[in-house]
């Protein structure tokens, strides 16, 4: 991350100089403006580094019983690079075992545990990193790896309650889907042959009737251009919905559709909650906690409703406030 040389004025006119590591000038324009506070002076002394390996994803029940047992040793007193070599020869997922080793070696070179941990976003995320900060700082960093395992436990039971609620309708949509494409394959052609045997005419059949044909014979004689249209309209479904405004237009649906928008809302709003929780008894600042939990809730909708109440909090208005006025939070904000 590229590191930059600052000046800046105070509160009270005086100018201040210092140095601090951000993605680009904007951002840490914007980290000082939040602030009330406007650089003069802005130049960086230190280029990107290279990008750092990555390792790929690692289990949340994996990563959860890493941060029990870490906290343990921590609380035992355990020196941090002696407890992630320990753990990274006890734990038998190879992806977490590398990043450990990789972890270790930078916090026994001089780097924090948290900056070492932000060079695995695709490990620990936001949340993760906030609460490892905040430990640090507050010298309760036994206590953060205490929360972020019950939040990761929390979070591994909750998927495993959403993916038991959806087992029964994914088997029925499967069930259905196959019933149908059968019939449409191989009952109906064979029917149809049947009642033009009986010297019944196509011309003769209802609407509806002539419509189910017509689909089974597009299906049986072009069925490589129904798959070409298929995967044709997945990438096209891809593509629109990795745009911001295809993204919002996606997360709107999702919180409408019938039965299972209400599900969608409900476990967004379980993130909101439990990630806010976890952040605030952790001592991190209101905002930055709105920031971090903006990033967690897993619905663009409701993380712009989560920012906008954070640009209205900063300005002196209430927690509950701005939080009443979305939709997204009017029923449940009892702040």
């Amino acid at each position: 991350m590229p590191v930059f040389t600052y000046t800046y004025r105070d509160m009270h006119g005086g100018v201040q100089k210092g140095t601090a590591d951000a993605d680009s000038e904007e951002v840490l324009r914007k980290r000082f403006e939040e602030q009330g506070l406007t650089i003069t002076e802005l130049t960086m002394i230190k280029a990107k580094s290279p990008k750092t390996k990555t390792y790929g994803k690692v289990r949340l029940q994996n990563l959860s019983v890493f941060c029990r047992q870490f906290s343990t040793m921590v609380d035992a007193g355990v020196s941090l690079v002696r407890c992630l070599d320990v753990l990274g020869h006890q734990t038998s997922d190879t992806k977490l075992k590398k990043i450990l080793r990789d972890i270790g070696e930078r916090v026994e070179s001089g780097e924090s545990l948290s900056r070492a941990m932000q060079r695995h976003p695709k490990t620990f995320n936001n949340l993760f990193i906030g609460l490892i900060k905040a430990g640090e700082v507050g010298g309760v960093l036994e206590e953060s790896l205490q929360r972020l395992s019950h939040f990761l436990e929390k979070d591994v039971e909750l998927r495993r309650k959403v993916k038991s609620a959806m087992t029964y309708p994914v088997l029925v949509l499967v069930m259905a889907s196959g019933i149908v494409g059968f019939l449409v394959a191989w009952f109906i052609p064979r029917w149809m042959d049947i009642l033009v045997d009986l010297g019944l005419k196509k011309t003769d059949l209802p609407a509806p009737t002539k419509f189910l044909v017509d689909v089974s014979g597009v299906v049986t004689h072009y069925w490589w251009m129904v798959l070409i249209s298929l995967v044709i309209l997945i990438f096209a479904y891809r593509l629109f919905v990795s745009t911001r405004f295809g993204r919002r237009v996606a997360d709107r649906i999702k919180l409408k559709i019938p039965v299972f928008g209400k599900l969608h809302h409900k476990i967004c709003m379980a993130r909101f909650s439990r990630t806010m929780g976890t952040l605030l008894t952790s001592g991190v600042p209101i905002l930055q906690a709105m920031e971090t939990v903006a990033g967690t809730v897993g619905n663009t909708i409701m993380s712009d409703a989560v920012l906008e109440a954070r640009a209205r909090i900063r300005e002196g208005d209430r927690i509950g406030d701005p939080l009443e006025a979305s939709p997204s939070f009017r029923r449940w904000s009892c702040i």
